[in-house]
């Protein structure tokens, strides 16, 4: 009996081995180890015969970018008054004089603005630095609204360098332009560059949940006689194109004023011969969809400020994709026409400079460079 309970002892132990050196499984189903998908099944080991990966099924999100031109601008009619009411039907837009699709078209009024006030402070101005301080107030006092818009203050003269930072508070703008003072070289375009690369840029977002989309706008006050600037217009220009930022340029220049003419209620016949350098800022103004003025009272600009403020903040938005579009870093210039309104005028930037992924952005978010 003793040797009988040994042997079965000993094939007790046998099977146990047996068992052990078998392959583990939990205890659970294949199925609920690879989820609720009874098809779902662990990696696959590499083919050792082909000596290759089998094809695994990857999760990921692909974005195909396009290049996509956005376009802001505003429209006048014959008395030079606003026309906001249009529909998309009645534009058509031309790349490099070749017609395009309109992909996208908005009409945006009421938008959040962000002002880049440029002061020149150079030797040139000297005689006219109070003029340009109180015009510089006047706008921001005129179109600054508290709590939706935000402006920063920038002096040139030898370089550009900004003396108030963004700030939705009038006062604070005031303080900094009143305490200009005026001496050395003038560096118009490397301040126009510098505005638009390094604060208009990345702006700041409008309040709450509103859409962060907003107007970039350079008020620049100045005589336009650059003679310090590292960067050329063509640059300076390129930048703000870059960045959908309209400039509206303001002449301190004297040089055209007779005695006669320093009347405020005698205005019509001023301005008829301008500088080189007022040819300059108007040319700035112009290729990015803005307006240059040349006043000599401050008084002369009061309605012209108010124009500005009510222009920026009723704007239609235009997307196309060029069929004419390589990568070349060529200049293409940009004309929308309304062919059923003959008497309107499109106030709207030049054109823009092809470059690679330059105004790529992602299909699922394609009018994303429009604010």
């Amino acid at each position: 009996m003793r040797r009988a309970l040994i042997s079965i002892f000993l094939c007790l132990a046998l099977l146990g081995t047996a068992i052990a050196g078998r392959p583990q499984q939990s205890s659970g189903s294949s199925a609920a180890q690879t989820g609720s998908n009874p098809q779902a099944s662990p990696p696959a080991k590499p083919d050792a015969a082909k000596g290759q990966e089998p094809p695994q099924r990857v999760d990921q999100t692909i974005t195909r970018t396009i290049n996509l031109v956005d376009v802001l601008f505003t429209v006048l009619n014959r008395r030079s008054k606003l026309v906001p009411d249009l529909e998309k039907d009645n534009f058509k837009v031309f790349d490099n004089n070749t017609q395009q699709t309109i992909r996208f078209f908005t009409r945006q009024t009421d938008l959040p603005l962000r002002i880049g006030m440029l002061l020149d402070t150079s030797n040139s101005i000297r005689d006219r630095i109070k003029f340009e301080q109180d015009a510089a107030v006047n706008f921001l006092y005129s179109v600054l609204r508290r709590n939706k818009d935000a402006a920063f203050v920038m002096t040139f003269d030898d370089e550009p360098q900004v003396v108030q930072a963004f700030t939705g508070e009038a006062d604070k703008l005031r303080d900094q332009i009143v305490n200009t003072r005026a001496g050395g070289g003038t560096a118009i375009y490397d301040a126009v560059y510098q505005a638009c690369e390094k604060e208009l840029s990345h702006p700041p977002r409008p309040p709450g949940d509103q859409p962060d989309v907003v107007r970039r706008v350079i008020i620049l006050i100045s005589d336009g006689d650059d003679n310090l600037s590292t960067h050329t217009r063509a640059e300076a220009i390129e930048m703000a194109q870059r960045f959908s930022v309209v400039i509206y340029a303001i002449s301190t220049s004297t040089q055209w004023v007779s005695l006669s003419q320093t009347d405020p209620q005698k205005t019509a016949n001023r301005k008829i011969q301008k500088t080189e350098g007022d040819n300059i800022l108007q040319d700035l103004a112009e290729q990015t969809g803005g307006r240059a003025f040349f006043p000599y009272h401050v008084d002369d600009l009061d309605q012209s400020f108010q124009d500005i403020g009510d222009e920026l903040r009723n704007q239609y938005s235009i997307a196309y994709n060029p069929t004419n579009y390589v990568a070349d870093g060529k200049y293409h210039k940009i004309r929308i026409e309304t062919p059923d309104h003959k008497g309107y005028q499109v106030r709207a930037r030049r054109g823009y400079f092809a470059r690679a992924n330059g105004n790529a952005v992602p299909q699922s978010n394609p009018v994303g460079s429009g604010g």
